[in-house]
């Protein structure tokens, strides 16, 4: 039997095929019961995605206590069905189902459905209870300033978070159901009038095209509509914080909420805002200004130090004082390996101790990670295996990693940081220049939904430098991103 169809009039016969498609299973709760003048009829829920005092209060006991209606009207299945729905059930959200895939799915979103002999149709009454986290201070992307609420994993409280913030009437929320098998809900939000219609547009074209079973994460949906596939750079940003996608809201850019997860994603984005935390807009202007420039030095840190490092001690020991170059070979006596191959065992080292750290039990995966990085550092340096120098190095830059809010480009400058080390050990300083040249050309390529990816850079706007690698204080932000925010380009109203 097809899931399309529509349901029969005969109550036995709704019960075996609900039985037949879901292979009887036991968490379906079927309770049959007389109706008003005797009629037949049933509820139907899963068990533990609803709640069972509400079913009890506001469906099974009205029903049964509103048996004054004759035997006639209770035999005239439209009028009894009309009843039901409009006077005796008291449950605020209370809809009509006709079909089976629509049965299957309110079943397991957590509604009730009524069906009484004689209906071909079913009332869908909103009883969702389940076990939820609460909302709580988000655990990836923390602040000292600042609200201290995060996303969950149900989209209703994470759309209503977003509405307690925009209270607008332009804030507009378009809902779509994705994957054949989860039907994930999933809904994008914006402001109307200010965000560019054509992102919108492009937005839920994308979206329509997706053709897969399951979505289990934003992370998903990023993979499915990001316009560049092969690339180290994240086109799409991820948050679990209200403020944030509320603050991309207002600035023109479209939000994307997915059920079952408290990371919602903001996009179209620039290579730049991944270098720009929520404390930045609680702080003063200074201080937000020179955090983003120390991000910025933090990411050629961690991408530059290890090659450079190698092509000036291998090929350029000219660049290097004497006096430190006579330490540094001093240190290099006693190791075996070339100096490119001590650098690859001390970073593939330290990606297994992150690793570790992350994957072990929050109680000692900070503590593995820590004590592992001493030992096997001290270790490795009294064994000879490698230098004291190239510790420290490495021991930098991953420090200089951290410093980066967006973990996703953290990710992307550990994996072009072996590439430039690969080159500076062929090549030297002329590879380590030919890997960045080609790094900006790519760079230049990406678009994020139309928009170019070093915006304002390149191409330069002048009107938006102010809130990219400097920030500029709040009453001179008096407009949008230009490429952003087409519609409704201005801010504060001009005195």
């Amino acid at each position: 039997m097809s899931q399309s169809e529509l349901l029969s009039r005969s109550l036995q016969h709704n019960i075996e095929t609900l039985k037949s498609l879901t292979g009887n299973s036991s968490d379906i709760i079927i309770r049959t019961f007389q109706g008003a003048g005797g009629l037949p009829m049933a509820v139907i829920y899963i068990n533990g995605l609803t709640d069972s005092a509400m079913i009890n209060d506001n469906i099974m006991k009205p029903i049964m206590l509103s048996g004054r209606t004759n035997e006639n009207t209770a035999k005239a299945s439209v009028d009894h069905f009309r009843t039901v729905r409009d006077q005796v059930v008291s449950i605020c959200a209370a809809s009509e189902i006709l079909r089976w895939d629509a049965f299957i799915l309110t079943i397991h979103n957590g509604n009730t459905v009524i069906l009484g002999d004689g209906w071909n149709q079913g009332i869908s009454a909103s009883t969702a209870k389940w076990e939820q986290r609460s909302v709580e201070e988000p655990s990836s992307q923390t602040v000292i300033r600042g609200p201290k609420e995060g996303f969950t994993e149900n989209i209703g409280i994470n759309v209503a978070l977003l509405r307690r913030k925009i209270k607008s009437k332009n804030l507009w929320k378009i809902d779509r159901r994705i994957g054949t098998e989860t039907q994930t809900d999933v809904c994008i939000m914006y402001l109307k009038g200010t965000a560019n219609d054509d992102v919108v547009t492009e937005v839920l074209e994308r979206l329509d095209r997706i053709k897969t079973d399951s979505i289990l994460d934003s992370c998903y949906l990023e993979e499915f509509i990001q316009d560049k596939t092969f690339t180290p750079f994240p086109t799409i940003i991820n948050t679990e914080r209200p403020d944030s996608v509320a603050a991309s809201i207002l600035e023109g850019q479209v939000a994307l909420l997915v059920d079952g997860t408290p990371f919602a994603l903001i996009l179209p984005v620039t290579f730049f805002k991944f270098f720009s935390a929520s404390e930045d807009y609680y702080q003063r202007f200074d201080i937000s200004t020179f955090l983003r420039i120390l991000r910025l030095g933090s990411f050629a840190v961690s991408m530059l130090l290890p090659s450079l490092y190698l092509a000036i001690t291998t090929f350029h020991q000219e660049m290097v004082p004497t006096t430190l170059l006579i330490g540094l070979a001093a240190q290099r006596e006693g190791v075996p390996l070339p100096a490119f191959y001590e650098a690859l065992l001390m970073e593939v080292t330290f990606e297994i101790l992150r690793e570790a750290g992350v994957r072990m039990p929050r109680a000692i995966g900070s503590a593995i990670s820590i004590v592992g990085a001493l030992v096997l550092g001290q270790a490795a340096v009294d064994a000879g295996l490698v230098s004291a120098a190239m510790v420290i190095v490495v021991s930098f830059t991953a420090i200089s990693s951290f410093v980066i809010p967006a973990s996703n480009v953290a990710v992307a400058a550990r994996l072009i940081r072996f590439m430039l080390m690969m080159l500076a050990a062929t090549l030297g300083l002329f590879g380590i220049m030919s890997g960045i040249f080609f790094l900006l050309i790519h760079l230049s390529s990406i678009r994020s939904f139309g928009i170019p990816y070093l915006t304002p850079i390149s191409p330069f706007i002048p009107s938006n430098i102010k809130d990219t690698i400097v920030r500029v204080p709040w009453k001179l932000m008096n407009t949008r991103p230009r490429l952003f925010a087409k519609n409704n380009y201005r801010r504060q109203k001009r005195r």
